[in-house]
C-alpha cells in the first residue's frame, strides 16, 4: 500500500507556539555563530599584533571543529568553549616563555596575569578609564610591541613603557602627609632623645617612611614621609622646581622697600634668591607674610627675611607641591589619595614654578 495517504501525519508541519519556539532557536543559533567568528577574527587580528599567529593554536582550533561537526550540538557547544581557553591560555604562555628581563638570570617569570589597562593603573600613572584610552590610542608599547586592546594580559615581567617611560607595579608604596607641630625635628633618629616626626605616625605603617625634604625644628606645616625614593627625589632635585609655600609672622611690619628687595631678590652667603610671589596676607597686618619659593636651601625663608632685618616669630608652611594642610589638623596626618600620588609622580604643572616667558 502506498505511504503517500499517510505522509501528511508522518511529517506533521510545525506550527503555533511550536513553530515560533523553532525559528527563535534557530536565530539564536545564528547569532552565536556569529559571535563566535568575530570573536575568532578579533582573537587572530590580536595575535598578530603581538607577533604573528600561532600555527599550533590554529591547527587546534580546525581540529576542533572537525570534532564539534561529528558529535553534535550538545558537544558542540563544550568544544567552543573549551577552544576559546586553549587560545588564551597559548598567548599567555608564550609571553611568559619570552618577556624575562635582562640581567634576571634563572629567575622564575610571574604567572600572574591582569589586564593591561589594570596594570597602568597600579604602576600610578591614571585611572583604569584613563587608561584604557590610552591603550586604544596606540601609547602603550608591551615588550617592544604596540598594543591596542585594554584587556590584553600582561604580568610584573612583561616591559611595559608609555612614552618611552617604563612602568612598575608599585609594592607597599606609603605616602603620609603631616601636619607638623613645633619642637619636631624631621629625621628618623635623634641622637639627644628629642621628638622626631616619626614618633606622630606611630602604627600608621609596617613600612619605614622618611621624610621628603627638613622642616626646622620650629617651622610648622605640610610634611610629606614616603618609601618611594623615586618619588622623593624628584620632588627634592633643584631642576623640578616645586612650588612652597608659607607664611610668614615677623616682629615687624614688612616695609614696602623690603617687599619689593624680597620680590627682586637678595644676594645671602650661599647666592642669589628671589620669590617667585610675596603678599601681604592681611591687609591690616603687614607683619604677616605670604611667599611662594621654589628653592631647597637649608632655612632660605627665614634667612630671607633675617638678612633684610627682620626676626621670624612663626613659620608654616601651608603647601608643598599640591599637598596642603587642609582638614587635617596640626600634629594630625593622613594618607595620601590616589589622585594626590598621581599628580605628584607626574609633575602636575600647577605646583610647578612657572617657567619665564
Amino acid at each position: 500500500m502506498s505511504k503517500k495517504p499517510f505522509e501528511k501525519f508522518i511529517n506533521k508541519p510545525v506550527s503555533g507556539a511550536k513553530k515560533k519556539e523553532a525559528l527563535r532557536q534557530e536565530k539564536k543559533k545564528l547569532k552565536a555563530e556569529a559571535r563566535a567568528q568575530g570573536e575568532e577574527r578579533r582573537k587572530i587580528k590580536l595575535e598578530k599584533q603581538r607577533g604573528g599567529w600561532n600555527n599550533e593554536v590554529r591547527s587546534t582550533k580546525y581540529e576542533v571543529q572537525k570534532r564539534q561537526t561529528l558529535n553534535g550540538k550538545r558537544e558542540n557547544t563544550h568544544d567552543k568553549r573549551q577552544t576559546g581557553n586553549d587560545k588564551r591560555q597559548a598567548p599567555n604562555d608564550r609571553r611568559q616563555t619570552g618577556s624575562q628581563q635582562p640581567g634576571t638570570g634563572n629567575q622564575q617569570p610571574v604567572t600572574t596575569s591582569i589586564p593591561l589597562n589594570k596594570f597602568i593603573a597600579h604602576a600610578g600613572v591614571c585611572g583604569r578609564r584613563e587608561a584604557a584610552e590610552m591603550v586604544k590610542k596606540g601609547l602603550v608599547i608591551v615588550n617592544g610591541n604596540k598594543i591596542i586592546e585594554p584587556g590584553f594580559k600582561v604580568s610584573a615581567n612583561d616591559k611595559i613603557t608609555i612614552n618611552g617611560k617604563q612602568l612598575f607595579l608599585q609594592k607597599n608604596l606609603v605616602y603620609i602627609l603631616v601636619n607638623k607641630p613645633k619642637d619636631y625635628i624631621t629625621t628618623t633618629d635623634d641622637p639627644q632623645g628629642r621628638k622626631t616626626i616619626l614618633d606622630l605616625i606611630k602604627g600608621a605603617s609596617k613600612e619605614r617612611v622618611y621624610p621628603v625634604g627638613r622642616l626646622d625644628r620650629n617651622t610648622t606645616g605640610v610634611l610629606l614621609l614616603t618609601n618611594d625614593g623615586e618619588l622623593a627625589q624628584k620632588l627634592t632635585h633643584p631642576s623640578y622646581e616645586i612650588k612652597k609655600l608659607y607664611e610668614v609672622k615677623l616682629d615687624k611690619p614688612l616695609t614696602k622697600n623690603d617687599f619689593e628687595a624680597v620680590m627682586n631678590g637678595v644676594t645671602l652667603e650661599d647666592g642669589f634668591v628671589k620669590a617667585d610671589a610675596v603678599a601681604y596676607a592681611d591687609a591690616k597686618d603687614k607683619t604677616i607674610i605670604g611667599i611662594e619659593i621654589h628653592s631647597g636651601r637649608n632655612r632660605i625663608v627665614r634667612r630671607i627675611f633675617e638678612h633684610l632685618g627682620y626676626d621670624v616669630k612663626n613659620l608654616d608652611r601651608v603647601m608643598f607641591a599640591n599637598l596642603t594642610k587642609k582638614n587635617v589638623e596640626r600634629g594630625k596626618w593622613r594618607f595620601l589619595q590616589e589622585k594626590e600620588i598621581r599628580l605628584l609622580k607626574f609633575m602636575n604643572q600647577s605646583f610647578l614654578k612657572k617657567s619665564k616667558e
